[in-house]
C-alpha cells in the first residue's frame, strides 16, 4: 500500500527531468498519443473513484510527460486495474492475507511483469512461481539483462526477447512423420 506523508509536504515521487531538447526517441505524434492514452487512464480511474495519492496529471507544460502516479481506492471493475498502462502508474491494492495476492495478481488478461518485495526470499520464490507473468522481479523492478529472456504471458506477448530464447525467432522447425 502506498505510504501517505503527513503535514504540508505529503508524499513525493521524484523523477528525472526527461530527455533533453535534442533527444529523439520516437515520433512526436507517437509520443503525444502515448501521453494522451496515459492521461486517459488517469481520468478514467478518477471518474471511477480512484484517488491519485501521488501524481495523477501531466508533468510540466512542455513535452509529453506523465507524473509518476500511485492510485488508491481502485477495484477489479476499474479499467486502471484490468488493463496494462504503459506509463508511470501503479495501483496500490491493500490485502489482509498474503494468500490473496497471487489470485488477485493473476486475475487479468495480461502478464508482462510483476514485482515482489519481501524480506523472506523463500516466500518470494514460491510467489514468483505462482505468478502468471513473464518476468518477476524480487526486491527490485525494471531490471534487464541481455542474457535474461523477456516477454509476457497471456495477452502480454508471444515469444521472448533477449536470452538464448530469442534465437528461436530465427529458426525454422520442421516435423517429419513417417508411417512404417
Amino acid at each position: 500500500m502506498a505510504h501517505r506523508g503527513h503535514g504540508s509536504t505529503g508524499t513525493a515521487v521524484l523523477a528525472g527531468r526527461g530527455a533533453g531538447a535534442n533527444t529523439s526517441v520516437a515520433s512526436e505524434s507517437m509520443i503525444a498519443s502515448a501521453t494522451s492514452s496515459g492521461l486517459g487512464y488517469l481520468r478514467s480511474g478518477s471518474d471511477e473513484g480512484a484517488e491519485a495519492v501521488v501524481g495523477g496529471d501531466r508533468y510540466g507544460d512542455r513535452g509529453y510527460f506523465v507524473q509518476p502516479t500511485v492510485l488508491a481506492n481502485t477495484n477489479r471493475d476499474m479499467k486502471v486495474e484490468r488493463e496494462e498502462i504503459f506509463g508511470p502508474v501503479v495501483c496500490a491494492i491493500p490485502f489482509d492475507s498474503s494468500e490473496e495476492i497471487v489470485p488477485a495478481a493473476n486475475n487479468t488478461n495480461y502478464g508482462l511483469a510483476a514485482g515482489v518485495f519481501t524480506r523472506d526470499l523463500s516466500k518470494a520464490h514460491r510467489t514468483a512461481a505462482r505468478l502468471r507473468a513473464g518476468t518477476v522481479w524480487v526486491n527490485t523492478y525494471h531490471v534487464f539483462d541481455a542474457a535474461m529472456p523477456f516477454g509476457g504471458y497471456k495477452e502480454s506477448g508471444w515469444g521472448r526477447e533477449m536470452g538464448h530464447q530469442v534465437l528461436n525467432n530465427y529458426l525454422e522447425t520442421k516435423a517429419v512423420c513417417v508411417a512404417l
